[in-house]
């Protein structure tokens, strides 16, 4: 199922997905695959494939807002702009958060995402 809003926590190993609507959260969890080899570059291609995947997992959801450290964010950024750049059109923002519960996670992006909305004219329900 996919939700208009998201919220992504990422770090260079793991990223928790969390779409979301008024009534209900749905969580997917991803982790990058180690398999290490010889061959020179191999954990920047590790982590471009870890990257392509979360970016797999955020297709379809309009608004993503992704949070994590500033390191993390600054890569997973380069990465979609230089490989997906269809993507970076439903990023709406980046948050840098320590490690945040999914509770916590869920609030930041609504709170986000009702200025964000806000900010671009869409009409908030209440």
């Amino acid at each position: 199922m996919t939700l208009f809003h998201a919220v992504v926590r990422i770090d260079h190993h793991t990223a928790q997905l969390l779409q979301f609507d008024a009534t209900q959260v749905v969580a997917q969890s991803l982790k990058a695959h180690n398999h290490p080899t010889k061959q020179h570059g191999s954990a920047v291609r590790a982590e471009h494939e870890f990257f392509g995947e979360v970016c797999d997992a955020l297709a379809g959801i309009t608004e993503v807002l992704v949070t994590g450290s500033h390191t993390a964010q600054a890569d997973f950024r380069h990465y979609v702009d230089k490989h997906r750049p269809a993507l970076a059109a439903q990023i709406a923002g980046y948050e840098t958060v320590d490690h945040p519960s999914d509770n916590q996670l869920v609030a930041l992006a609504r709170a986000f995402f009702l200025k964000h909305d806000r900010m671009a004219g869409v009409p908030t329900p209440t």
